[in-house]
């Protein structure tokens, strides 16, 4: 997908400026809502109040484009179309552990072209846009250009997992434990952040199982314009197969056959 998305960008930016005057205001309040929704994950006040103020801008600015998002839904569709997590991470947010972030992303004919990870209080936003390359800005700092790493091979990578249940629930515990005994470093960052930390080069593979169309469409501009690759566990590049796999691309193959075999 070639295109000039610069606009876009833009305007993507000013979504999380958006998002983080609200989530910023909820996050420790001490009457925080919280509710429990069928699959048992948590949604809070904060989650619901994001995804509709980002979505009436998108609405007023780009009133022919699509949203989908975790809180409020959608149909995913070919053409333009908005993808949105208001607060990724919620049960960090509820605890007032500081990983968490909104996702924003913009895909055309299911492919995501924009995207802007933005996480307040880590004072950290990454964004990228096809073709423009992947930035940083960490604390109001210069953007810096990101780069994935140079790890080869596997007993020199860094790797980062999401919760064993979900591993578990999946069938790969074993492949797990082995894909872990085979690394040099092996941890449960989690969330938006091991995936970011891909595209920074401080970590260098990523899998999990259980996350959703707006947990990775936002991430995988990021990730790409970074040099890495994103896919699915068996390599293909879809978003909607509820597992992910990402690297820097030069240990890609290697942890697909770990995690298959």
């Amino acid at each position: 997908m070639t295109g000039d998305f610069s606009e876009d960008l833009r305007f993507a930016r000013d979504l999380a400026d958006m998002a983080h005057v609200i989530s910023l205001e909820r996050y420790r309040a001490l009457d925080l809502a919280v509710e429990t929704k069928p699959d048992r994950s948590p949604v809070t006040d904060a989650d619901r109040a994001v995804e509709q103020a980002l979505r009436a801008a998108i609405r007023e600015e780009r009133p022919d484009d699509a949203v989908f998002g975790e809180e409020f839904g959608g149909e995913l569709q070919k053409g333009r179309q908005w993808i949105i997590d208001p607060i990724d991470a919620t049960a960090n947010f509820l605890r007032g552990v500081p990983i968490w972030g909104t996702l924003i992303a913009l895909a055309v004919d299911d492919d995501p072209v924009v995207g802007v990870v933005s996480a307040p209080a880590l004072g950290r936003r990454w964004w990228a846009a096809r073709g423009e390359g992947a930035w940083l800005v960490e604390n109001g700092a210069a953007p810096r250009r990101l780069a994935v790493s140079a790890v080869r091979e596997l007993a020199d990578a860094s790797f980062s997992y999401n919760d064993l249940q979900y591993w578990r629930g999946a069938g790969k515990t074993e492949q797990l434990l082995a894909l872990a005994d085979s690394v040099w470093r092996t941890r449960a960052y989690g969330d938006f952040w091991s995936y970011m930390m891909v595209a920074e080069g401080s970590v260098d593979l990523v899998a999990e199982f259980g996350p959703q169309i707006y947990d990775l469409a936002a991430l995988a501009p990021i990730i790409e314009e970074a040099g890495g690759r994103i896919s699915s566990t068996t390599g293909e590049r879809i978003f909607t197969a509820r597992d992910a796999l990402v690297s820097n691309g030069l240990l890609h193959e290697r942890a697909v056959a770990a995690i298959g075999d």
